[in-house]
């Protein structure tokens, strides 16, 4: 018989589960983490713009919407000119797209991401000419204008042919939006305020609710639903809701998630939850024998499994191994076991697809 408690810890953490090798006691996140207070969200706006100085890498002369753009713009400089007569290579139409953040003021500067609309082949060196960038509601939020930062550059292939690397015709501009209108919140003065969690949970928003109860007395949150916490703001934050905010943000809540194993099998890559179970079967695969059973009572644990017992695995090296574990035993210790008897990743994924076939393995099975 070989025991489990001679595999080394560093050759089980540098193969699987290198969160789950020891039991961990409880922890929290903050909520600011996992949750967001209602209100309190990001805004997408956009915007159509030409992008200039190109080395002849813009839009093509069928690129009729650049054609267009470039000569309305001209006739506004009082520059007269035929479209059609237009030759657009040093310029692209482009797509700008940014994030306003939640409580940006008029006067501050965020991130922009140009992206290629016509046929042009790169963005390099150029520079966004004054792009005015609205929101759903047709208002203007932002004003965009700036040198573009693409990061792609030329490559020499190994038979000599060009080659790009990354992405040449998506750029970014670093603070290069202004904004001019603030996203109006109703914040102060509410009488009740909502969480919405970012992973939806029935048991997480009961223990953010137990968690805002004990930090706020009085406020009587209730989970509404698996998503949304909803709460009564105590009279004493009603005009000061930003100082209510930063106590409540920084609660921590140990959040509860599904059992859950992820399968890539392109990778070979296995990703298990601990709280994945498995019910008494046994399996067979190629020249590995798991079986899973209801049992008394575990090895004696060495020096390497202070904190558990841990199960036992034997056989020879080709033929014949097998795997004894107790009933309900947790997917670290089945991991565990099939380390010590030289499981691949792959038998991994096929093995764990068998359990599930077979309804013994209690919780989701994810293919990627």
């Amino acid at each position: 018989m070989k025991s489990l408690t001679r595999l080394t810890i560093t050759a089980l953490l540098g193969f699987f589960l290198p969160l789950a090798a020891w039991p961990a006691p409880a922890w929290g996140i903050r909520l600011k983490e996992m949750a967001s207070f209602e209100g309190v969200r990001p805004n997408q706006v956009q915007g159509y713009g030409l992008v200039v100085g190109l080395n002849g890498t813009g839009d093509k002369d069928k690129t009729i919407f650049t054609n267009q753009t470039l000569a309305a713009m001209l006739r506004n400089m009082d520059v007269n000119i035929n479209p059609t007569a237009v030759k657009v290579k040093n310029v692209a139409g482009v797509i700008v797209t940014a994030e306003l953040p939640p409580f940006v003021k008029p006067g501050a500067t965020i991130d922009l991401v140009v992206s290629s609309l016509g046929d042009a082949s790169s963005l390099q060196g150029g520079t966004l000419l004054t792009t005015q960038l609205t929101g759903v509601d047709g208002k203007v939020y932002v004003v965009a204008q700036g040198s573009l930062s693409v990061g792609a550059f030329p490559a020499a292939g190994q038979a000599g042919g060009p080659q790009q690397r990354n992405h040449p015709t998506v750029g970014r501009i670093v603070q290069g939006g202004t904004v001019e209108r603030e996203v109006p919140v109703r914040w102060q003065g509410r009488e009740t305020l909502s969480l919405k969690l970012g992973r939806p949970d029935f048991t997480t928003a009961a223990r953010v609710a137990e968690a805002v109860n004990f930090r706020l007395p009085g406020a009587a949150a209730k989970p509404l639903d698996a998503s949304t916490i909803e709460f009564n703001v105590p009279l004493n934050y009603r005009e000061n809701m930003a100082l209510m905010v930063a106590e409540l943000e920084n609660l921590e809540v140990e959040p509860d998630v599904v059992g859950q194993v992820v399968i890539d099998e392109r990778t070979g890559t296995v990703v298990v939850g601990e709280n994945v179970r498995i019910s008494t079967v046994a399996v067979a695969h190629g020249n590995l024998s798991v079986q899973i059973k209801e049992g008394q009572t575990l090895p004696q644990a060495g020096p390497f499994d202070q904190a558990e017992a841990a199960p036992e695995a034997a056989g020879e090296e080709e033929t014949d191994q097998l795997l004894l574990l107790e009933r309900a035993t947790t997917i670290h210790d089945l991991v565990k076991a099939l380390n010590a008897i030289g499981a691949s990743p792959r038998d991994l994924i096929m093995i764990f697809q068998a359990i599930r076939a077979a309804g013994a393995l209690h919780g989701d099975l994810k293919l990627m």
